[in-house]
């Protein structure tokens, strides 16, 4: 009977495990090149931004897509309250292989009120990477404070994204990814810019682990691969950007090198001005600096960011690399190796991924509504430890939750089994045997013999409840 049981078990968890949604991994659609293009958020919203304020489509908060055309003008509508601070972000990712001018493709982002005031400064994400295509980021705010003036009240605002494009540069149209976040007001008092002299600028160096862990990067920031403090490696091939992300808690900051090794080809040699790039963006999709684009002449090279350490005053700092450290959450790590690099490696390159992250956490500012785009939990970190992108942190946290479900029911089960072949049992004893009489005999205690065909009896009596357990139970 236990391994009847514990069939009728397994073949329900097997079941359960067989309904769980299979959810998408890594890896984008592949160019005609081989390199993965830019991977769009799964679910993400599909719109068609106007050519003027008056016919903008709504955008609520969450991811959307689009795309926009050289010299092109998108206009979208947003009401925005009096208490919250909102950001705007788009992703602009030509293919692999487009052609791009460097300073001169680029994109401006700005939020306006509805009389034409612009709200902070403009985002003007471009590319530096020698005529490269890669995705490029950024966002634009309506920042609530009381250092700010215009913007403050409740209303319909607009975002407004403007392709800016040079008449060498590819007329193709690009797709657009946008991300509209909110973020919570403060219960207390709000913090103030870090003094002078609070943090230090010197980059330490970078980390010396013996053990390398393989890193798995994503397309782009909806599938991009976790890491945590250590060495990782990855494989890049030339034209292809490869995405990451690492938990970063208030007052930590990251010091990061990638690094390309030496080419082992003896007949490629030259100097390549701009080879291997590296960007890093805060939760919002903000740039945290320029992209560090560094040269590559066949020997080792590393591209290195070191980051201001996570502040909310960090945003009244003028410097921009600065200010966009102002929350704590996922900061995401682009790695870019420009397509001349094949003359070095044709088949693609080892990378190695220095991340450090520094400092000790410390408690945030206190947001009035709980949000998990601007912290970082005990998840994130395991998460992050395990290497695992957005999708395989859900499924594996679904496929723990089925297997622990099973577990319980699989515990009710034999539980409820085992109550229900006692009673049962009783049963069946209790029509088996009569009172105590001529030709009954009677065991010591005073307990009823049980006849011998009390075993079969009780057997009948569980066939005729076809395994179902008594009534009432």
């Amino acid at each position: 009977m236990v391994t009847g049981r514990t069939t009728y078990r397994g073949i329900a968890v097997l079941a359960a495990l067989a309904a769980v949604p299979v959810l998408p991994g890594t890896v984008g659609v592949a160019s005609a090149e081989g390199v993965p293009h830019y991977r769009t958020a799964e679910g993400a919203t599909k719109t068609d931004g106007a050519s003027s304020a008056a016919h903008a489509p709504p955008l609520k908060p969450g991811l959307h897509t689009d795309s926009i055309k050289r010299g092109e003008q998108k206009w979208y509508a947003v009401n925005l309250d009096a208490r919250t601070s909102a950001y705007f972000s788009a992703v602009a990712a030509p293919p692999p292989g487009t052609k791009v001018e460097d300073y001169g493709d680029k994109l401006t982002l700005s939020v306006q009120e509805s009389d034409g005031t612009t709200c902070g400064s403009e985002a003007r994400p471009t590319f530096n990477g020698g005529g490269m295509a890669y995705p490029i980021a950024d966002y634009a705010t309506r920042r609530i404070g009381a250092d700010r003036t215009e913007c403050q009240k409740a209303g319909p605002y607009y975002l407004v994204i403007t392709r800016e494009g040079s008449a060498t540069s590819g007329p193709d149209t690009w797709p657009l990814e946008l991300k509209y976040l909110n973020e919570p007001p403060l219960e207390g008092n709000t913090p103030g810019k870090p003094g002078e002299g609070t943090w230090s600028t010197v980059a330490p160096a970078p980390r010396t682990d013996a053990t390398k862990r393989r890193a798995k990067g994503g397309t782009g920031f909806n599938d991009a691969g976790s890491v945590a403090t250590g060495v990782w490696q990855d494989r890049i091939r030339p034209g292809e950007t490869r995405f990451y992300r690492v938990p970063l808690d208030w007052g930590q900051r990251l010091n990061l090198s990638a690094e390309l090794p030496n080419a082992t080809s003896p007949r490629a040699s030259g100097f390549l001005a701009r080879v291997l790039g590296l960007s890093v963006y805060n939760p919002a999709r903000g740039a945290v600096g320029n992209p560090s684009f560094v040269p590559y002449t066949g020997k080792p090279a590393a591209a290195k960011e070191y980051t201001a350490p996570v502040d909310y005053g960090n945003r009244f700092d003028a410097t921009g690399a600065v200010s966009a450290m102002r929350f704590a959450g996922w900061y995401y790590l682009a790695v870019s190796l420009h397509p001349d690099a094949a003359q070095y490696f044709p088949k693609g390159a080892e990378l190695t991924l220095r991340v450090d992250v520094r400092g000790t956490a410390k408690a945030g500012p206190g947001y009035a509504e709980p949000t998990s785009d601007f912290s970082v939990t005990p998840e994130d970190r395991d998460t992050a430890q395990k290497g695992q992108n957005a999708q395989e942190a859900a499924k594996s946290g679904t496929l723990m939750t089925v297997a622990y479900a099973g577990i319980g029911t699989g515990v009710v089960l034999l539980v409820g089994l085992g109550a229900w072949t006692l009673v049962a049992r009783r049963s069946a004893a209790g029509a088996a045997g009569t009172p105590a009489g001529p030709g009954t005999a009677g065991r010591p205690g005073g307990r009823p013999s049980l006849p011998e065909q009390s075993t079969d009896s009780t057997q009948q009596a569980l066939q005729n409840r076809q395994f179902g357990p008594p009534q009432g139970w």
